[in-house]
């Protein structure tokens, strides 16, 4: 299984595309993640989703929009009442994983490939085949 990240953004835009992207694919969601980490003393948030292959592809996409929400326990706003707002009209649970900023590597493929780690040790995603 190959599972790879397709970066949206950080915009609101992004997070609107993401959530459509969740809608119109909604009977392949797999999961859908809440990334917390803190940079620079503030605490933020990532959203992903990830999709199952489609047909016999053995290709895992995981939509990501990567550490521009700042943290729904610090500043209420409006990205991630629109997440919890679609999570509620699907009928899906909300995961939430604590890891390291972006920052904290030196390219983002190391950050990825990080990400996909913690993906596949805490048994979210299958482990490569």
């Amino acid at each position: 299984m190959i599972q790879r990240f397709i970066e949206l953004g950080t915009g609101y835009s992004d997070i609107y595309e993401l959530l459509e992207l969740a809608k119109t694919n909604a009977h392949r969601i797999h999961r859908v993640i809440r990334f917390d980490t803190s940079i620079a003393q503030r605490r933020v948030v990532s959203f992903g989703v990830v999709l199952d292959p489609i047909a016999d592809s053995k290709f895992m996409p995981i939509y990501f929009c990567r550490e521009g929400i700042p943290h729904p326990e610090e500043i209420s706003n409006k990205r991630c009442e629109l997440v919890n707002e679609c999570l509620k009209a699907l009928d899906l649970e909300l995961h939430i994983l604590e890891v390291k900023p972006s920052t904290d590597f030196h390219e983002q493929d190391l950050y990825y490939q990080y990400l996909i780690g913690v993906l596949r040790m805490n048994r979210f995603i299958p482990p490569l085949s």
